[in-house]
């Protein structure tokens, strides 16, 4: 995320109030309700790391994770922006350092070597997957100069795709005044797969598995199936039928879509929803206003880790400059989470949009 875009810049005039849900039902209609959040803090006896959450959300909270294994000339720079993990279980983070736009890390947090020498210095979205016998990163480098890019594990460049290329066959960006910044990928069950220009014209371009363009989805608006800063998606197989779910940051808001391209469903009343994961029948949406919550199979919350009022308006109080003072930063508290996702033991990797870059490995409690 770029600071120097109002697009990427936490809402500072966004009224804090109490979080209410609207529950998701059919084609662009909501209930309300009411979801309890699960949320405390301690510190361990003795020792230097935090718990938070509660019941089968209990993490141990381990900020910087990472961080002792990089060398001296290895910085995230002006922040720390994807996550992403392999088959392998490596961990990749994307960032707007040096060298390169990924540090890959082993489970243990030792650095493992670098890679995205293409979009040196510009990391931000990440997505791993397997086609075939391979596995392939995808990226999006959140710069209007730069393109998407698929590689492999090694760096190596498969293709490139950026702003020529995209309205070459959609047209989208010959209207006056819309923008490219692209921000996030995300992959359909048919071997296709959305590149998301989440911070310039607010479309989702839909590519099948022969890299052919299919259709542009959403666009710039507050009405249903159109955007605002669509900054994450991904597919949501937790009910049978797959989805593909937005993170409508700007609008504050989920959207979930048939894979046909027409509008399923929307859940309200999220702060600045930053990107998506899911495992099992949860939904983890890292939210860029200083908490992560976790959603159940019926999209109730059931934890809202790092949730606190009073220091999120810290957070969001320009005169702080918090996202560049880790001394006033609070063991257990986020900054502004940028992106998360879980690894195969259920714990999770956090990383945030602040000047230095900052990982946090939540590690589950059992």
């Amino acid at each position: 995320m770029n600071q120097n875009s109002s697009n990427n810049a936490p809402d500072h005039h966004n009224k804090v109030s109490r979080r209410k849900f609207l529950q998701t039902t059919s084609i662009a209609t909501a209930a309300t309700l009411t979801t309890p959040f699960f949320v405390h803090a301690e510190k361990k006896s003795g020792g230097s790391e935090t718990i938070i959450g509660s019941g089968e959300h209990t993490y141990r909270c381990i900020h910087n994770w990472g961080n002792d294994s990089l060398p001296a000339d290895h910085k995230y720079g002006n922040a720390s922006h994807g996550t992403a993990i392999d088959e392998q279980g490596l961990i990749y983070i994307t960032h707007y350092g040096n060298p390169g736009s990924v540090f890959v890390f082993d489970a243990k947090g030792k650095l493992v070597k670098t890679l995205g020498d293409i979009h040196a210095g510009h990391g931000h979205g990440i997505d791993i997957r397997r086609e075939g016998n391979q596995e392939f990163i995808y990226l999006s480098p959140s710069e209007s100069n730069l393109s998407f890019a698929k590689i492999t594990l090694d760096g190596e460049v498969v293709w490139q795709r950026g702003k020529d290329a995209l309205n070459k066959v959609s047209g989208v960006y010959d209207e006056p005044g819309i923008r490219y910044r692209p921000t996030n990928i995300s992959f359909r069950p048919d071997g296709g797969y959305y590149l998301g220009d989440g911070y310039g014209s607010n479309y989702l371009f839909e590519y099948d598995k022969s890299d052919k363009f299919v259709q542009a989805l959403g666009g710039k608006g507050n009405a249903q199936g159109q955007f605002s800063t669509p900054h994450g998606h991904w597919l949501d197989t937790r009910h049978g039928e797959p989805e593909l779910v937005v993170a409508d940051r700007a609008n504050k808001r989920l959207q979930w879509f048939h894979l046909d391209g027409t509008h399923a469903k929307t859940l309200e009343g999220f702060l600045f929803p930053a990107d998506i994961d899911t495992q099992g029948d949860l939904m983890l949406v890292p939210d860029l206003h200083a908490r992560i919550t976790i959603l159940d199979k019926d999209n109730q919350a059931v934890a809202q880790l790092g949730d606190d009022v009073t220091w999120r308006n810290e957070v969001l109080d320009n005169k702080n400059k918090m996202r560049a003072s880790p001394d006033k930063w609070q063991a257990g508290k986020f900054v502004h989470p940028h992106d998360a996702c879980f690894d195969k033991d259920g714990n999770i990797f956090v990383a945030e949009w602040v000047v230095g870059g900052r990982v946090t490995k939540l590690e589950k409690v059992s």
